[in-house]
């Protein structure tokens, strides 16, 4: 069928479609001149007397004794339109429910049934002419290409170059035509479920029912699906998914064993509170386009510093020769501490590598780098690389106590996770990060300051890897050492890849690093379980992280 033809069978159906919504639209219409009769000196005065207050209120020209008089004859005015729509309330949702009735017998029979059917049908015929037409192209260009072999001309191979080139664009036209009128059917399918909805939306006063929103998201989302970007979005989720069923039903067979049970979940939560803090830290410096290469170290000095503070009895290790006993504080006093000396280092560290970021537009791996390398070697120096045992169990069990077996160190990371969402989401910091991540120069330009908002990254960083420290130095109950941490920087940044949050700057949820994190230790517990080598585990995670970039990239791409 030709263009024309094609155009033409459109219009026809746009014609009985409309024949056959005029008698419904004309019935509705009938009922809702009655509900606007009704509502006249009724509901829509209510709303325009508060609006009215509302904007009185906020007035801050008019003097205050004008004021209170226009405020006080709009809310006598608001009592007697309340009067009016109280006592036509009953009979508008007479007629409301009367129309909803009509349009519940009518609508799908007599309206959007056959729409429905006309679009499944007119993308049927749009298919058939996309073939034909490919078909016709293929045929012509054939043609076109024994031609051209016939005459042999001198400059053949460059002919049959330009020949292919041509047919690649016809075919690519086609493609776009078959395309466009596929999403004009599916616009006029979506067009005719939204006017029964509109209509609804004049009866309620847009007072939908819970029903009537969640058939309006359920059919919008139909309406903007899109499966590569789902697939691009998703689709590492599906197959971690996947991974996590088969690994549920490897395990039972392999080690007579189930893998998630409620303790082996307590256990992946318990793992993952800690490691929930070093994300959160990280994501934010992500988030500018940044990364941090010593968080690993840091949790390392953290956990030097928690486990000398808090040790059991007098440290049998020294650092720079001198030996430390802090057995004299009380419990309560030595985890305080113990978290302020933590909190402290950290901050200070990031705040530093946060400085020549910010001021020399030094890129964070260099910066952070560099802080990896330092504290290592003063923390390995200081400490000569020996683990400074176990902390008194009786600080463990009040920092990271049980209750009928439920670990509430889970509650420190879910405080975090709250905290730090507010921020991102509800504070001008949190508006500035995405703003300085998404576009520096035009955040600079409209006033924000980007070096106040990389500082404030870094030093937010800096909190909460001491927190997450200090946790893991109450978690294990001890054996602080230098080396300990080791690979857990890598491990935050995948967690944030693999969550969402984009090295191309300012895109990424909370939720997305919380999934993320949860996703990694889930999948290290389960290969531990399986008896996995350690060094296997890494491949894993290096297959995940690389995938998830990938599919990152890709968005970014797609979207410039």
């Amino acid at each position: 069928m030709s263009q024309l033809g094609t155009e033409k069978s459109a219009l026809q159906h746009a014609e009985e479609e409309a024949k056959l919504l005029a008698p419904i639209r004309a019935h509705i219409g009938e009922i809702q001149a009655k509900i606007d009769v009704l509502r006249k000196d009724g509901s829509d005065q209510v709303q325009k007397l508060k609006n009215r207050i509302q904007l009185l209120k906020e007035d801050k020209h008019i003097k205050k004794e004008k004021k209170d008089a226009l405020i006080a004859e709009s809310n006598a005015a608001l009592s007697a339109a309340q009067a009016v729509e109280s006592k036509n309330q009953a009979e508008v949702a007479g007629l409301v429910a009367e129309a909803e009735s009509y349009l519940k017998e009518h609508y799908e029979k007599d309206y959007f049934g056959p729409v429905s059917e006309n679009c499944k049908k007119d993308r049927e015929s749009a298919k058939q002419r996309y073939q034909a037409r490919v078909a016709e192209l293929g045929k012509e260009h054939e043609q076109e290409v024994q031609r051209l072999r016939k005459e042999n001309a001198p400059d053949l191979q460059q002919e049959l170059k330009d020949e292919n080139y041509v047919y690649k664009n016809k075919l690519f036209d086609a493609k776009v035509t078959y395309e466009q009128e596929l999403q004009a059917i599916k616009d006029r399918r979506h067009e005719a479920f939204a006017e029964q909805y509109h209509m609804i939306d004049l009866l309620r006063m847009s007072r939908f029912t819970f029903a009537q929103e969640q058939a309006q998201r359920i059919e919008n989302y139909k309406y903007t699906f899109n499966q590569r970007q789902f697939l691009l979005k998703n689709g590492l989720y599906i197959v971690i998914v996947m991974i996590f069923i088969a690994l549920s039903i490897v395990t039972p067979i392999v080690k007579n064993t189930q893998l998630f049970t409620y303790n082996n979940i307590l256990n992946i939560l318990q793992q993952a509170s800690p490691r929930m803090f070093l994300a959160l830290g990280v994501a934010g410096l992500i988030l500018l386009t940044g990364t941090d290469l010593s968080i690993g170290r840091m949790t390392g000095m953290g956990m030097v510093a928690a486990t000398i503070i808090m040790h059991k009895g007098v440290n049998t290790g020294a650092v720079f020769g001198k030996i430390f006993d802090f057995t004299g504080l009380p419990y309560a006093g030595r985890a305080i501490f113990a978290l302020l000396v933590c909190i402290v280092l950290t901050t200070c560290f990031t705040s530093v590598a946060g400085f020549f970021t910010a001021r020399f537009k030094m890129h964070p791996f260099i910066s952070t780098m560099s802080n990896m390398l330092i504290i290592f070697g003063l923390v390995t120096y200081a400490t000569k690389g020996v683990s400074f045992g176990a902390i008194e169990p009786g600080i463990a069990s009040m920092i990271v106590p049980k209750v009928n077996g439920f670990p509430l160190i889970i509650l420190w990371a879910v405080a975090a996770i709250v905290i730090v969402w507010f921020i991102w989401n509800k504070t001008r910091f949190g508006k500035n990060l995405y703003a300085v991540g998404g576009n520096p120069e035009a955040a600079s330009v409209s006033g924000i300051s980007v070096f106040a908002v990389t500082m404030g990254a870094f030093m937010m960083a800096g909190v909460l890897y001491g927190f997450g420290a200090w946790l893991e130095c109450a978690r294990m109950v001890g054996s602080g050492s230098a080396a300990y941490g080791q690979g857990w920087d890598m491990d935050a940044i995948a967690a944030c890849v693999v969550g969402g949050v984009s090295f191309t700057g300012g895109i990424g949820k909370i939720s997305g690093v919380v999934v993320g994190v949860l996703i990694f230790t889930a999948l290290t517990y389960s290969l531990t379980i399986l008896g996995i080598d350690t060094n296997l585990q890494f491949v894993f995670e290096g297959i995940i992280i690389l995938t998830a970039v990938t599919l990152d990239c890709l968005k970014y791409v797609q979207k410039k």
